[in-house]
């Protein structure tokens, strides 16, 4: 890697005191990699059986583990297209540990591009509750989107607002919020040549007001006695005990409460902690705030969209799966969506998705989305095909190649690889018309 500035070094020597020759002697070792198991759709048997290498757990959170260095473009697996994992630095997931997301609760993730944390709550959530996913970059929550969708989350919102506005709109409503804040991700600095070239003292206080900003955004949205927390990928006291400590001094709101995580080690703030890079991470720093003041919440439920082809819509549906619809169907645009059991109302935020797209409206007929599939488990359609994950039929797939199917199957299909849903094709005369997206395919 690139050698870090020098005024970075010294900070870092004046932080970490006897420490700082662990960490100056690993800035040039390779990075720490992981991945996390995704709950909603594989267990770790099946994950562990799949994949060529041993699962090495990481500390910082009970889903989370080591890549091991000869473990390459893991992304082109059966098993990742499916959502049954997502490639996440270890230490990245002591955010949502700290957390703590429980089935049925509401739950915002700020900023939560490009959707490494937002897959671990949906995960935690078990399809229950709702998850509020935010990016204020249109093209970085686009990827948010899709990446929530391969991992098979069906109760999640995002939108692409500022949090501000958001955060006021939806005052009191949320259990739980979390701001991974945007930093100068110095945290980074062992995999990415681009976060050392970036920094300067500068750049680091840029990014502590921009966080302070968006933190006293956040608190707004917390009901009372919900939980804040606050996380970056970075090292700098400024960036992370400062903008904590700055806000709980404005706001007599919240109080600071134990993390509950024993990985990493104590901050310089009581009851938050850090992570380095000898601790077996790349780099954190969480605290968890909690709301001890009055919020509540006026926020209005959401009223879905009358349509004339509901009844089309729930007919696909009922050719797709062995039982019906247990959400509700709206229907937006000649698009039809399965909406969380909670909602509240949407106007004027910026909304790019509520809910689970199930079709879109065609010619005499409702076509079934690709994310209707990836939500479910082969065992709930009424016609499935299951492949193995090393073998050619399953490579066939991914490259968007048509497949040799019983005869006797006929109409839509779930494709899954050891038994995870994978996507969906369309069964006639022995063949499956393969329905795997242009954009998602591997090369040929």
């Amino acid at each position: 890697m690139e050698r870090p500035p020098r005024e970075f070094l010294s900070r870092m020597e004046r932080l970490l005191g006897g420490d700082y020759p662990a960490f100056e002697a690993g800035c040039g070792l390779p990075a720490f990699r992981g991945i996390h198991l995704n709950t909603l759709k594989c267990s770790f048997g099946t994950l562990s059986r799949a994949l060529p290498f041993r699962l090495v757990p990481a500390p910082f959170s009970p889903l989370s583990y080591y890549l091991p260095p000869q473990a390459e473009r893991v992304g082109l697996t059966p098993l990742h297209h499916a959502g049954a994992f997502y490639v996440q630095e270890p230490s990245a997931a002591s955010a949502v540990t700290a957390l703590d997301p429980r089935p049925g609760e509401k739950i915002l993730d700020l900023c939560a591009a490009p959707g490494g944390k937002s897959a671990q709550i949906g995960s935690l959530l078990g399809g229950r509750g709702l998850l509020w996913s935010n990016e204020v970059v249109r093209g970085r929550a686009e990827v948010l989107l899709s990446n929530l969708e391969r991992m098979g989350v069906a109760n999640a919102v995002v939108s692409c607002c500022r949090p501000e506005k958001l955060c006021r709109v939806l005052s009191g409503w949320f259990d739980r919020v979390l701001v991974d804040a945007p930093c100068s991700g110095e945290g980074m600095f062992r995999k990415s040549e681009e976060a050392v070239r970036a920094w300067s003292p500068e750049h680091v206080a840029s990014c502590a007001a921009r966080q302070l900003a968006i933190l006293r955004s956040a608190g707004s949205a917390v009901r009372e006695n919900g939980v804040l927390v606050y996380s970056t990928c970075t090292f700098s006291e400024e960036e992370d005990e400062g903008v904590v400590s700055t806000f709980l001094q404005e706001s007599g709101d919240f109080e600071l409460a134990d993390c509950g995580l024993a990985a990493g080690r104590p901050a310089l703030l009581p009851r938050a902690r850090r992570v380095f890079p000898m601790d077996g991470g790349e780099g954190h720093f969480v605290a968890v705030l909690r709301r001890i003041s009055a919020n509540p919440s006026l926020v209005a439920e959401y009223v879905p969209a009358e349509g004339k082809h509901l009844g089309m819509a729930e007919e696909l549906y009922g050719r797709i799966f062995r039982s019906g619809p247990t959400r509700r169907i709206e229907e937006k645009r000649e698009s039809f969506f399965l909406l969380p059991d909670v909602l509240p109302a949407l106007d004027g935020l910026n909304v790019l998705r509520a809910g689970l797209p199930l079709g879109r409206l065609r010619p005499g007929r409702v076509e079934p989305e690709h994310a209707l599939f990836m939500a479910a488990k082969p065992r709930e359609f009424n016609l499935s095909v299951n492949l193995g994950c090393d073998s050619p039929e399953i490579r066939a797939f991914l490259r968007g190649e048509e497949l040799a199917v019983d005869a006797g199957g006929r109409g839509y299909a779930g494709v899954s690889v050891e038994g995870v849903t994978v996507g969906f094709g369309k069964c006639s005369g022995g063949r499956l018309k393969n329905k795997y997206p242009k954009g998602l395919r591997n090369p040929a």
